[in-house]
């Protein structure tokens, strides 16, 4: 069994843990308030199976989505097209992204950024998503920092969701990589779908996380050519990051 990036049993188990519209921490009321002034072209990158996009889009905002996941995607078309709304849909990897818009604002909620593993592949994705920004547009993203639990070998739980057609996937993580210096972890999710009793199918991912410090992001946002970066905390505007627990939200702006 190969690894699958957000295959087709990651995309359900996302699909019935992460509803349309829902709400983690606040985010989606933050981001719908920092961005109802905008009157241009929105994009949310890593955009998923549409929970966030999908609210902004019901708020009246112009707004594209990018994902290189095509069940990620497809999901979200289907969400889109269930709701009457409708929205420009691009597959595509960041750091290869060319699109035919310049855009007011873009967003990368829910700590997505922090999937992408490699610290260059990461710049090269900011320097991508700069030059997709209209001179002044605004860069808004959230990150976290990850627990302090990194057992090599170390399960990290088993979960069970009951779907509503009876179908049960059941998923289990296990931290096979994390090294602190350089400020990443790999885990190890496998997904197993039963149907009455029986195995059906199987699919294994490779889950990596790259975390940065408060200031070491905002310093990366500068050296990319970002200006008055702004940095919140739980989605608070103004409120200072102060607890590793907390998330911060980054708002830079192309000069």
């Amino acid at each position: 069994m190969s690894f699958s990036n957000y295959g087709e049993l990651c995309t359900e188990v996302y699909d019935f843990t992460k509803k349309t519209g829902q709400s983690l921490s606040g985010d989606i009321e933050f981001y719908q308030n920092q961005l109802k002034s905008c009157r241009g072209r929105i994009l949310e990158a890593m955009v998923g199976s549409g929970r966030v996009i999908i609210p902004l889009l019901e708020s009246g905002l112009k707004v594209d989505g990018v994902d290189y996941s095509p069940d990620m995607l497809a999901s979200c078309r289907q969400r889109c097209q269930e709701r009457g709304l409708e929205a420009d849909l691009y597959e595509s990897d960041l750091q290869e992204l060319s699109l035919p818009h310049k855009y007011e604002a873009i967003i990368i909620p829910g700590g997505s950024f922090l999937l992408i593993e490699d610290r260059q592949q990461s710049i090269n994705v900011l320097r991508r998503l700069y030059e997709h920004l209209e001179p002044g547009g605004c860069l808004i993203l959230d990150l976290f920092l990850p627990e302090n639990n990194f057992d090599i070998g170390k399960y990290e739980g088993t979960s069970t969701f009951h779907l509503p057609n009876g179908d049960i996937i059941t998923m289990e993580g296990k931290l096979v990589e994390a090294d602190l210096f350089n400020q990443y972890k790999v885990s190890y999710l496998k997904y197993e779908k039963w149907r009455h009793g029986k195995l059906i199918q199987t699919e294994l991912q490779r889950l990596a996380i790259r975390w940065y410090g408060v200031e070491e992001f905002k310093l990366i946002l500068q050296s990319v050519g970002f200006s008055d970066v702004k940095v919140f905390a739980d989605f608070v505007i103004w409120k200072e990051p102060s607890d590793g627990k907390q998330k911060f939200v980054y708002e830079a702006v192309r000069t």
